[in-house]
């Protein structure tokens, strides 16, 4: 998809999209054959269900069918939201997954893979799991040391709470 193409869906189909209560995280046009699939990735701070996507979906349609923003020819429309292992790009994308497993590209090389505690304007704090039996451990995280974060499926997570006893500990120090 050319950028003019992108930049113009965007202008496009934002209004609608904020309108319904959501985010407009991505739009890709894909060839499948010889039809084409635009895809409108959406999400919002408590996520979106299906009726929020089908009432979108439908918003999008019809808006796109009185545009000429496809061009000629068909196309299949895709609305969804972001996958479990969603790329963080944006600060909202990081305030959204805390509590979450995230694996960290370092600009200085290197990766950890920490659990996002709390977000501000600044960076991140997390805690790095413990391995081998050994306690985990807070780490600060500025963004302009981030190259890279994705968020990681967790299938056997233990500890589904958030106030873990290193956020815990992190409390009683902001507070003392």
């Amino acid at each position: 998809m050319s950028t003019t193409q992108s930049e113009r869906l965007r202008e496009l189909l934002e209004p609608l999209v904020t309108s319904q209560g959501l985010d407009l995280e991505e739009i890709a046009v894909d060839s499948v054959g010889r039809k084409r699939v635009l895809s409108v990735i959406v999400d919002s701070d408590t996520g979106a269900d299906l009726d929020q996507i089908a009432d979108v979906s439908r918003a999008l349609s019809a808006k796109l069918d009185e545009s000429d923003a496809m061009g000629e020819g068909e196309y299949t429309l895709e609305v969804g939201t972001p996958g479990a292992e969603r790329a963080l790009t944006e600060h909202r994308h990081y305030v959204r997954a805390t509590g979450r497993l995230v694996k960290f590209q370092l600009h200085e090389g290197g990766e950890i893979v920490a659990r996002i505690l709390g977000v501000d304007d600044d960076g991140l704090d997390v805690e790095v799991p413990g391995v081998k039996g050994r306690k985990a451990t807070a780490r600060r995280l500025a963004f302009a040391d981030i190259d890279k974060a994705r968020v990681q499926v967790e299938f056997n997570r233990k500890d589904s709470d958030v106030d873990s006893d290193v956020a815990k500990d992190m409390k009683k120090e902001e507070e003392a």
